[in-house]
This record gives C-alpha cells, structure tokens and sequence, in this order.
C-alpha cells in the first residue's frame, strides 16, 4: 500500500530502451491501461514514430513483419495519469487499517492506576484498599427477579458467595476445593459457614448494577468472619450488609478442626482488623417442633444441582427450604427485610428435609394487613435431626405500580 502511495504522487521514470527482456515484460504489464493512452494519443490526430523502424529485409528482398490483432504500440512515457493505483483496493486497505485501530485504540484501558488497586487477573474483579478488600460488580439479570419484579433473597445470597469464592481465587489461594486453600487441600480441609446474618434495606430491580465489597477477619481462636456489604452502582445507596462465621471441616470425617498453622500462614496477611459490618443479634433462636410451628412443608429433598463440588449442599438452598414453609399472606403482601441462620448439620444428596414455620403474631390469619412481622424456622431431617435454624424479620412491600397484577388496560376501539 505504501509503495502505491509513493507512486501515486511521484512519477515513476520509464523503463530505458535497453532494460532487456526484464524491462519488456514490464510496460507488457500494463496492457490495457497503454492501449487506452494510445488509442486516445491517435484520435487526437498525432502520429508516434519516435520508434519507427524500417521492415526487415529476407533475401534481400522486403518483408513486412506480420501484424496481429492484439499487437499494440510502443507504451508511452509512464506519467503521473498511468500510474495511478487502484482506489478500491487502496479503500479498502485504508478502511481496514483504521477498524483495527479503533478496535485497539478501545482495548486500552485509560482508567488511572492507584498503588491500593490491584485489577484481578481473571476479570472477575479486583482487589482494592491495600489489598484486603474485594469488589465485583453484578448486573442483575431478568431471571434473577421474582414476582415483585425485584431480586429475590437467593440472587442476593448467590453474589454474596461468588465474591467470596473469586476473592480466594483471585487472592491467589485457590487450591483444588471450593474455596480452600493449597495447603488445605492437603489436609482435606473445606471451608463451612456455621452463621449468616443479612440486612436488606432494598431489593435492587432487572437492569439495575450492584457492587459488593467483601472481606475476613478471624473469628475465635479456630474461626473466621466474612463480611460483605453491597451497594447500588449508580447512586452509592446501601442496599444489603451480611456477616458470617465460618469454621474448619475435614471432608473425610466430617468433623469439624481446627485452623492448622500451614493454612493460618496462608490467610492472616488477608484479616482486616475491623469489627463486624452488622451489630451481632445474640437472640437465642428456640428450637420448634409440630407442636410449636404454625407451619409446616414435608418431603423437600436436593436434586443433584443443589450439591456444591464439596458434596453437601449449597448453604443459600436451605433459605429457600426455610421459605417454603413461610405462609403465602406474607410473601404476597411482605418483603424479607432481615435474616439470621445458624447451621448445625450439612445435608446430602439422600436427605429428606421438613421446614417448620411459627409467625410471632397473635392473628395468623391476618397477616397481609400486619406491619413488622417476625418468624421463627427450623429446617431438620426426617428423623428429627436439625439442619438449620432461623428467624426471619419481614416489613411491608413498598407501594408502588407493580402492586397492580393482573389488570390489562382494555384496547382502545
């Protein structure tokens, strides 16, 4: 491309007349292109004879040379008119070199660097406040929603948990589990939550851009916090701050250990010394039985998707087995507003489960017109086994135009 810019604008001197075969071949390239010229040059009236030359004498006699159809004069003088490129071609390549411009020029990431911002080198987020807290954005998607056209309690819990998996990972002590450590994978260490305790303030709704920073901090001799707190992307509004404790278990025996001081080498450069982000609710959760429940849901049990790599199940699925048992008035007229669990068993693949429900009001049977509600919940085996207990705290849904369902303006005639 280059080369025909350069010959586009300077014109190339003609071949000499003793540049040999090699110089032939050269104007014989250019046959269309002399042929025009020519042909303009001879209806102009003017005759070339400046190569003219006497017919070839045989035998001493004449002989013309033989003519052919496609023979053509002697190319002319190559000028700035015949040199020109092919502007298509030329187009073409021009347009090309700036899409892949622009495509680099917008793979440049201009954001300003700071010393206390590390970005993650799996895209996934980033590590920020001199390393020791993580961020992740989510973007919440249309099948995140519930009927309330907001994000269910579970969506919120599931990011909660994927940045606390991907600052592990990102941290760079992600061994072989689920969220262990290299060294706690060769002691056949895993990582379970035996607290949550979550506030909502506001559900956020599809489209909206959330942002959760997460971080740990040791809890107890053997025990680690993990806090999390999100916001809204776009107005910095809180939305949710949760706190959990979580312990050691070996995946063998199934029993519980302590933090061995390999793995504690590993993860206490990474404790921020702060306190909790929610003010511990030291409330006793009481035990229910049938007697005591206002509710109860039997015969839940995990599908095969439920179970998480470490082969229990996913903690964020008994919320939804606690609130299965919740009575219909107040998921319809009620939104979840705060949440403390406390996990006393994991659960297999092979388990039947029953959730139990009491409401703390003296009129079960009208809760949509109630303000603040509490509940108590237990989610146990069959055999009577405890698996979670829990108290719910429910406000009010917010009034707004998504409370009118099932009203379809009539069509205008």
């Amino acid at each position: 491309m280059a080369t025909a810019a350069t010959a586009s604008i300077f014109p190339v001197p003609s071949p000499s007349p003793d540049a040999g075969a090699d110089g032939n071949k050269l104007v014989g390239g250019s046959v269309k292109l002399q042929g025009l010229k020519s042909k303009h040059a001879s209806s102009g009236g003017l005759q070339v004879k400046a190569h003219a030359q006497a017919p070839p004498k045989i035998n001493g006699s004449t002989v013309e040379s033989l003519k052919h159809d496609d023979d053509l004069p002697s190319p002319p003088p190559r000028t700035f008119i015949n040199q020109l490129p092919d502007w298509s071609m030329l187009l073409a390549a021009i347009t090309t070199i700036f899409l892949a411009a622009e495509k680099q020029w917008m793979m440049l990431d201009w954001k300003p660097r700071r010393s206390d911002m590390l970005i993650d080198p799996f895209g996934i987020g980033r590590i920020v406040q001199d390393g020791l807290v993580f961020r992740q954005n989510f973007s919440i998607r249309s099948y995140e929603i519930g009927a309330d056209r907001t994000a269910s309690i579970e969506t919120v819990m599931n990011h909660l948990q994927e940045t606390a998996l991907n600052h592990v990972k990102t941290a760079g002590l992600l061994g072989d589990g689920f969220g262990s450590t290299p060294e706690m994978c060769k002691k056949n260490l895993i990582w379970v939550v035996t607290r949550m305790q979550v506030v909502v303030d506001r559900y956020p709704t599809w489209g909206d851009v959330v942002q959760v920073d997460t971080w740990v901090s040791a809890s107890g001799k053997n025990g680690m916090r993990r806090d999390w707190l999100l916001r809204d992307c776009k107005t910095g509004e809180i939305l949710t701050r949760a706190s959990s404790v979580w312990v050691m278990m070996n995946k063998l025996t199934r029993r519980l250990s302590k933090i061995p001081e390999e793995v504690r080498a590993e993860i206490a450069s990474y404790f921020v010394n702060s306190a909790p982000i929610l003010e511990e609710d030291n409330r006793k959760l009481s035990k229910l039985d049938d007697n005591t429940a206002d509710y109860i849901r039997t015969g839940l049990s995990p599908r095969w998707n439920d179970l998480v790599v470490n082969q229990h199940v996913n903690n964020v699925k008994y919320i939804g087995w606690i609130l299965e048992s919740a009575p219909q008035p107040i998921l319809e007229s009620h939104e979840l507003s705060a949440m403390t669990l406390e996990y006393r068993r994991e659960c297999g693949r092979d388990s039947v489960l029953q959730s139990l429900t009491a409401v703390s009001a003296a009129d079960v049977g009208n809760l949509a017109h109630r303000g603040q509600l509490e509940c108590k919940h237990l989610l146990r085996l069959e055999d009577g086994a405890e698996i979670v207990r829990g108290r719910t705290e429910w406000r009010p849904k917010p009034v707004s135009n998504f409370d009118i369902v099932n009203q379809v303006p009539a069509e205008s005639i």
